[in-house]
C-alpha cells in the first residue's frame, strides 16, 4: 500500500553483538567555544584589575554566552552518536 513512517520490529540480531564504543571527543565547536570563554574570563579580570568597569561587563556577558555555545555543541556531540537530541 504505502509507507507508514513505522520501523520494523527488529527483535532478531543478526550480526553479533555490539563491541562498548569509547566516548566520542569533545566536537570541533564546543572546543573553540571553550578556549573563547577562558579567553573572555581572562580579559574580564584584566579589565577590572584597570578599573575599566563597563568593558569588564561585557567581556562576562561574552564569556558567559560562550559558556552556554561550549555546553551546547558538547551535548548535540554526544547526542549524535546515540541519535537523540539536543534536549533530552
Amino acid at each position: 500500500m504505502g509507507d507508514t513512517g513505522r520501523v520494523p520490529n527488529r527483535t532478531t540480531r543478526t550480526t553479533a553483538p555490539s563491541v562498548r564504543q569509547e566516548p566520542t571527543p569533545m566536537p570541533r565547536l564546543a572546543l573553540y567555544a571553550l578556549v573563547v570563554c577562558v579567553l573572555a574570563v581572562a580579559a574580564a579580570v584584566i579589565s577590572f584589575v584597570q578599573g575599566i568597569w563597563l568593558v569588564g561587563v561585557v567581556w562576562v556577558l561574552l564569556a558567559g554566552l560562550s559558556s552556554n555555545m561550549t555546553w551546547y555543541y558538547a551535548r548535540r556531540g554526544r547526542g549524535r552518536g546515540r541519535g537523540g537530541s539536543v534536549t533530552g
